[in-house]
């Protein structure tokens, strides 16, 4: 609340919009803290209705409205755990959408499987979240799985939430692909950018962009076959290449994929400014882009288990089903 007054203040003054730069800045950060505030409030609020609704069932003997109340004690829980983990994020774009690139590492076809086991977990807990999803981008594997994949996330917090998400992810298990029934260790790599709002500048030059065409290599029928619609960019200063065919027309692909270029250079310098920061302050701690961070060990015995938290958890379906919200709390309690 202090925050807020804080900011109201800063809103009421005569030469608050004389920087409209500051000022956007300013009048964001209200929004985002504001809709915080509201949301505990109708939380409150909520509460209240359920205890005098429970009162009255409790004096009438009304057993169909205990369980009424029970279900909405249950659906207040779920929404409190939710306003919790809001409360931990202090990141700049962490109310943004996000887009998440998994991309397969050592182990081959296996690994290429474990791509798609990890882009169906990640869809399955945005879908419980109620976060729109769109595949942007999808290699297929030689035999079977997925090379890489690109896929946006649209919702509230998408960002803020899939941070913790970002490094090297390690499954161990009895091979569906070897016949002789041994068991294999995969990698795979994520990696999550923010989508940034339009007021972020990232400088691009266009003498540093190779862009090629090609033709997409998902679903689309005869138009995928005979229009080259998809754009691969290639950043030559830093190397980063994006590539998008999501959509038929090759503009909207383009439009895409500069969007996750700025993005991930805009990360990119994020990290850079950090490691010059730590390096200055002598501090040795690794920043995690390629550390290992989490074990999906399905053989010889079930459990998840987090490295940098030491968070575990031993009901194995339940988290590749999408149920990630435990390993992300742990990681945002441990991040703090």
């Amino acid at each position: 609340m202090l925050r807020i007054q804080e900011l109201e203040h800063r809103l009421a003054a005569p030469d608050f919009w004389s920087n409209p730069d500051q000022a956007a800045v300013v009048h964001k950060e209200q929004g985002v803290i504001q809709n915080v505030v509201n949301s505990w409030r109708q939380a409150h609020d909520a509460w209240e209705e359920i205890r005098l609704l429970l009162e009255l069932a409790v004096a009438e003997g009304d057993h169909e409205t205990e369980r009424e109340v029970a279900y909405a004690l249950k659906s207040l829980d779920q929404r409190l755990e939710n306003l919790e983990l809001e409360c931990m994020f202090n990141g700049e774009h962490d109310a943004n959408n996000a887009m998440l690139t998994i991309h397969a590492g050592a182990g081959g076809t296996e690994a290429q499987d474990w791509v798609e086991i990890l882009l169906r977990m990640y869809l399955r807990w945005a879908e419980n979240k109620g976060f729109n999803c769109e595949i942007l981008d999808r290699l297929p594997g030689d035999e079977a799985g997925i090379k890489g994949v690109t896929i946006m996330i649209k919702g509230r917090w998408a960002y803020g939430l899939l941070r913790s998400e970002m490094g090297i992810h390690r499954l161990v298990r009895i091979s569906p692909f070897d016949t002789g029934g041994r068991r294999h260790t995969s990698f795979a790599s994520v990696f999550i950018f923010p989508e940034l709002d339009d007021d972020i500048k990232v400088e691009i030059n266009d003498k540093d962009l190779r862009v090629d065409t090609y033709r997409a290599s998902g679903a689309g029928g005869q138009h995928v076959n005979k229009t080259s619609s998809a754009i691969r960019i290639t950043h030559l200063p830093s190397g980063i290449v994006v590539q998008c065919q999501s959509e038929r027309s090759q503009h909207r692909n383009r439009g895409t994929a500069m969007k996750m270029l700025k993005a991930q250079l805009y990360e990119r310098e994020q990290a850079h400014r950090l490691d010059e920061q730590q390096h200055l302050h002598g501090d040795k701690k690794e920043i995690a882009w390629g550390s290992q961070i989490r074990s999906y060990i399905l053989q010889p015995y079930r459990l998840i288990k987090d490295h940098r938290t030491k968070y575990e958890i031993g009901n194995v379906d339940s988290v590749l089903d999408g149920g990630l919200d435990p390993l992300i709390k742990a990681y945002l309690l441990w991040r703090h």
